[in-house]
């Protein structure tokens, strides 16, 4: 089917981590493929336009943009009508993928989280989580959820704490309680075989099977594992088992990491008989009974009660690090993820991390990261920023951080709004503002719809260009009457442009 692109249309969806490659216009040529997700991040079966329009299926599809033509499968839904961008947002999300009751734990969005994941790599261990503890305690930072990552456990599919590095584990956690954080896990659908676990869940079936019958053993990152299936209910019982027992001993909810579509396999046996995408939304469903989780990626999850984070950024300028966070966050909330992390500060690809650190790390890139996160719905952190910074950097952020509790009820407000309506929580200028060109603005966003953010993030920069829509708005302390043009502002050192949109004294 080929749809035909309406003069000065633009289009947005699909993967999240295309963010700098959206929005497509008439005269782009693009193919994206859903079936099944090919990116490590959030996907969905949606495009919306600027016109009032959405492209959806209830799968993966391809689509290729081709200079004013769309190309679909002829089982893709397109709809019109709706006006705006807003419009066909709000149209698709309530026919498509209405918002779950949303049970998450406000530690998530209200404080920072600290994982220890840049610290600690494979080498988590109680010592040493309880210094880094310590650590964010004594340097200033409020303590909210700590988040210790991969290497903590047994092995995979044993989800019991690692008895040498963990002697005590439920007295460990009662002392990072005392210090007032929260204890996140991750875990994952994986099994290292040739283990107790493995053999258990082989035995009960509750394993994806090859063509042959054989348990299909997956090449990850981490190497080679077996993997649950979520399509049967004994093996989300099982699963439900183990972390119901860590919750016993205090542990507070999950990091459900992987889930990725590409580590499943058309053709292979399962209980449900379900493809790489579905397995992909089932593990995302699973975690939605826990107030405090985590995802990277997922399929189809729009409207789920999830906090769902971008993927390891590197430690960079360009798109593949710190300016692909604002595009790639936009599109979240265009695509129903509202409740959205963008990644961890200075960057959460571990290898590009320690290898920059070693010849030194670019401070003003980790405080830039940071500036762009603190107006946004979460901000985590987990390289150390006392041990990276100097103290004039680190009090930078310290100075975000201010700043996000200056702008809790506007945060307090988009929240609300995501909550009630399954509105985005940051929006696209073109959403909040239609009609005024700013189609192609995706470098900045609306925190709700008074509150806009523009962060600094190029190298060496004091300013920057900010389109303002028009209206009355308040700049530090100054009037800004703007009739809807650019204009180059420049913020206190270190700080993100913040203006806001005043009420008109006539009406």
């Amino acid at each position: 089917m080929i749809i035909q692109m309406l003069e000065n249309e633009y289009w947005y969806g699909g993967c999240v981590s295309d963010g700098t490659r959206m929005p497509v216009g008439p005269e782009d040529n693009l193919e994206i493929q859903l079936d099944p997700n090919p990116t490590p991040n959030q996907a969905m079966p949606l495009f919306v336009s600027s016109k009032g329009r959405y492209i959806w299926k209830d799968a993966g599809f391809p689509i290729h943009f081709d200079r004013g033509n769309i190309v679909v499968p002829d089982d893709v839904r397109c709809e019109g009508g709706f006006g705006t961008l807003r419009g066909a947002y709000l149209a698709a999300m309530e026919r498509h993928f209405p918002f779950k009751p949303v049970n998450l734990s406000r530690a998530l969005l209200d404080k920072p989280i600290f994982n220890s994941w840049i610290e600690l790599t494979f080498h988590q261990n109680e010592k040493d989580l309880l210094h880094y503890a310590n650590s964010i305690v004594q340097n200033g930072f409020e303590p909210g959820v700590l988040m210790i990552d991969d290497g903590w456990s047994e092995y995979y599919g044993d989800w019991s704490f690692h008895s040498g590095k963990f002697p005590d584990p439920a007295k460990f956690i009662n002392k990072v309680h005392d210090m007032g954080f929260s204890v996140m896990l991750w875990v994952c659908p994986f099994i290292t075989p040739d283990t107790v676990a493995y053999r258990e869940a082989r035995d009960k079936g509750l394993l994806i099977k090859t063509a042959e019958g054989k348990p299909y053993i997956c090449e990850w990152w981490n190497g080679y594992s077996a993997v649950l299936d979520f399509s049967n209910p004994e093996a989300v019982a099982w699963f439900d088992r183990q972390l119901q027992a860590l919750q016993e001993i205090g542990v507070d909810g999950f990091k459900f990491d992987a889930g990725d579509s590409i580590y499943y396999r058309e053709g292979h046996l399962t209980f449900g008989n379900v493809t790489p995408n579905e397995q992909s939304r089932l593990w995302a469903e699973y975690g939605q009974k826990y107030a405090l989780n985590e995802y990277r990626v997922t399929f189809r999850a729009g409207g789920y009660s999830l906090f769902q984070r971008l993927c390891d950024k590197e430690h960079g300028w360009g798109n593949k690090g710190i300016a692909a966070l604002i595009p790639d966050s936009l599109l979240q909330g265009i695509t129903g993820h509202p409740f959205s992390c963008p990644d961890m500060v200075g960057g959460g690809e571990y290898l590009n991390f320690q290898q920059l650190e070693d010849s030194g790390l670019d401070e003003e890139l980790f405080c830039r990261h940071s500036e762009i996160a603190c107006l946004m719905p979460a901000i985590q952190f987990s390289a150390a920023p006392w041990r990276v910074l100097s103290p004039d950097h680190l009090q930078i952020i310290h100075r975000h951080l201010a700043l996000r509790s200056q702008y809790e009820s506007q945060r307090e407000d988009s929240f609300k709004a995501a909550v009630s309506s399954g509105e985005p929580m940051l929006r696209f200028m073109e959403y909040q503002f239609p009609g005024e060109g700013f189609e192609r603005v995706t470098d900045q966003f609306m925190l709700g719809s008074h509150t806009l953010v523009a962060p600094i993030y190029e190298k060496g920069k004091a300013s920057r260009e900010v389109s303002i829509p028009r209206g009355r708005w308040l700049f530090e302390g100054n009037t800004i009457v703007s009739e809807g043009e650019v204009r180059v502002l420049t913020p206190q050192a270190g700080m993100p442009i913040v203006l806001e949109l005043q009420k008109d004294p006539q009406k």
